[in-house]
């Protein structure tokens, strides 16, 4: 945590003076009174000023920020970060002249471990649970899309072939795509089988799936 000391008149005018230059505002530091001031023998010899420590309070986004540039840099990357609020939470999107793709990984892979690291440093400064969404290169809206079509497709061959079609193992808000997507199906039906991580999305006839729970 970064921390100043400042000298000022009085504790108020050393306050000030920490602040500006850390460009803050008061809410966000915690004040130390280190020396209070003092106006000296007769009040003209020795007089001394307050000084005062400002410890500055991490910004929960900033510090989750300040991570995923780290960890770019490792990989060899420089980035720049737009931050925006979604349904799902804080969205953190990330872009760059590099490849991004060694963030994303296979399937998003890469990203989800990133952003499961990204919401613990956050929260490890937060107030209260904040929800972080990383993004790189617009993968998740691409890569739900895919999902869609993908769901569409299954459900068309699981009406032609009357048989349950099981997919790969998926994180849950991939699963949730697939859900989402068919919920409102006429002919087919989704539920999930199995323990993390190894739980699957299942797309079948609704009659079939009634049987399958029935038994």
């Amino acid at each position: 945590m970064k921390k100043i000391v400042a000298s000022g008149k009085t504790i108020e005018d050393a306050v000030r003076a920490g602040l500006e230059q850390l460009q803050v505002t008061e809410n966000r530091v915690t004040t130390t009174v280190l020396e209070h001031p003092s106006k000296g023998f007769l009040g003209l010899f020795g007089a001394k000023e307050a000084k005062v420590e400002l410890e500055l309070i991490p910004d929960p986004l900033e510090e989750a920020e300040q991570f995923i540039r780290e960890v770019s840099a490792a990989m060899g990357l420089q980035v720049e970060i737009g931050r925006k609020q979604s349904r799902e939470g804080t969205l953190l999107a990330v872009s760059g002249s590099g490849d991004l793709g060694m963030l994303i990984g296979r399937r998003g892979q890469t990203l989800d471990a990133l952003q499961y690291l990204v919401n613990i440093v956050a929260n490890r400064y937060a107030s209260s649970h904040l929800r972080i969404v990383l993004d790189a290169e617009d993968f998740r809206e691409r890569r739900r899309k895919t999902l869609e079509d993908l769901s569409d497709r299954l459900a068309g061959r699981v009406i032609r072939t009357r048989k349950e079609v099981v997919l790969e193992p998926m994180a849950p808000h991939e699963r949730k795509v697939i859900h989402s997507q068919l919920q409102n199906h006429p002919k087919v039906k989704t539920f999930s089988r199995g323990d993390e991580p190894n739980r699957r999305v299942v797309i079948t006839l609704r009659q079939q799936q009634q049987q399958a729970q029935e038994r």
